[in-house]
């Protein structure tokens, strides 16, 4: 064998660093993907941003979570 395989090291290793990169970018990104399933937004959670961004008071707050959760 004339090389004696040590030329192929080198792309070998381009090859782990390429799957890697792509791997690790596919995992790590935090973007959202079509078709996965998103965290659905119940009627609870639009109340308390209602109330937190002062679109409501406190006592329509009170009377729409207790009619909510009743």
């Amino acid at each position: 064998m004339y090389y004696d395989h040590y030329h192929f090291w080198g792309m070998h290793l381009l090859w782990w660093i390429i799957w890697g990169s792509l791997l690790f970018w596919i995992f790590a990104t935090p973007y959202h993907i079509p078709g996965q399933r998103a965290k659905k937004i119940s009627a609870l959670d639009i109340l308390q941003k209602r109330f937190a961004a002062g679109q409501i008071n406190k006592e329509e707050y009170q009377e729409k979570k207790k009619i909510l959760e009743g």
